[in-house]
């Protein structure tokens, strides 16, 4: 995706928050010119339509967890350390509201209402993700450090149904400590340390 301009980063940071309080049918660009202080004409300027806009959403979301996913693993060099590293990243956004919650994990609840182009995107960062959590699955039980009944991709499906659970329950809940004990038990369940 090229370099978007600061109104463009605007608008989809907005449009994020706005899926994020009430999912994709319950904004409109009206909402968001009146968050982001610019005429709907604006808006259409950079997304001609809310399935364009959602749809850069999307790509943007992937984007930028493959590149702190690729950072990550250089970081970290261990399976665990590196899962570790990505719940705590959540938990800290849950915690702190930065991003509580995944907004592909948000959207996928949605796939039946969806259109065809964002419901496509969507399946791709699922792919993307369980295809990371596999991997680093796989490394740490060719390293010692991961256990697994089920071998890492079957796993992957798994971790990651419970880190999107974990997010739902602790907005249930209204308490990010159930994110945390969800998803930390879920953790210990591959630890060969535990």
């Amino acid at each position: 995706m090229a370099k978007l301009s600061n109104t463009s980063e605007e608008i989809l940071a907005c449009a994020r928050g706005l899926i994020v309080a009430g999912g994709y049918n319950a904004f409109s660009y009206a909402d968001i010119a009146d968050v982001v202080g610019i005429r709907k004409a604006s808006i259409h300027h950079h997304f001609p339509n809310k399935v364009d806009l959602v749809k850069a959403l999307v790509v943007q979301h992937r984007q930028a967890t493959e590149e702190g996913l690729g950072n990550l693993r250089h970081a970290i060099p261990d399976a665990m350390g590196q899962l570790r590293a990505y719940v705590g990243y959540w938990e800290q956004c849950i915690s702190d509201l930065s991003a509580p919650f995944c907004i592909c994990a948000l959207l996928a609840g949605e796939l039946p209402v969806l259109p065809a182009e964002i419901a496509v995107e969507v399946r791709a960062y699922f792919r993307f993700l369980s295809g990371w959590m596999a991997s680093v699955l796989e490394q740490g039980m060719r390293e010692g450090t991961v256990r697994s009944a089920n071998g890492p991709q079957v796993e992957a499906e798994v971790l990651m149904a419970s880190i999107h659970g974990a997010m739902l329950s602790a907005r249930a809940y209204g308490d990010v400590a159930v994110f945390a004990t969800v998803a930390e038990s879920q953790l210990a369940r591959y630890s060969t340390e535990s």
